[in-house]
């Protein structure tokens, strides 16, 4: 019987290089999309919600005693959102107090702001219509989520503040 040796290698087969090769190749592929989507998550949003954590910290207290008074005050407030073209818009708020009887007299700020970009916020600015009901007109509104905070001064004083999400579509 006679046996035949050869020196060549079989394609084939799986050695330790191979094996190390793949095993770098994988953890390069998800160490490249984590980080791709680490650096996308940090700019689209930097996390930041208040810039300075002591100061929101002791400005607590206060908010705590307007919202009250705010609730004591039992005021209706009612807003609406309609489109009047693919980008402009106009809000329309209504106020009473606690006995339905329109506020007159109020100054109402507005402002819609956007979750997500920082710079595309828009003011509000109102004009009495009668009957307590404030109308103001919104231009170039994107559609999509929007923060709507709407606060109300009645004697120079912050009356009411509220912050409602809305989803504007044409």
């Amino acid at each position: 019987m006679t046996m035949v040796q050869s020196n060549m290698k079989d394609p084939k087969a799986i050695t330790g290089k191979t094996v190390l090769v793949w095993l770098l190749a994988f953890f390069g592929v998800i160490f490249t999309a984590n980080a791709v989507f680490i650096y996308l998550a940090l700019g689209s949003f930097p996390g930041v919600v208040v810039e300075s954590s002591y100061e929101a910290g002791q400005a607590y207290n206060q908010e705590i005693a307007a919202a009250k008074a705010q609730a004591d005050l039992n005021w209706q407030v009612s807003t609406e959102f309609t489109r009047t073209s693919s980008a402009d818009g106009k809000l329309v708020v209504t106020a009473n107090d606690a006995q339905g009887t329109p506020l007159y007299g109020v100054v109402l700020h507005a402002l819609l702001r956007n979750p997500v970009h920082d710079d595309a916020d828009v003011k509000v600015d109102f004009t009495a219509d009668g009957g307590g009901r404030y109308v103001g007109a919104v231009e170039n509104l994107a559609d999509g989520n929007w923060t709507l905070i709407l606060e109300i001064e009645q004697d120079g004083e912050r009356k009411f503040r509220s912050e409602n999400r809305i989803f504007v579509k044409n």
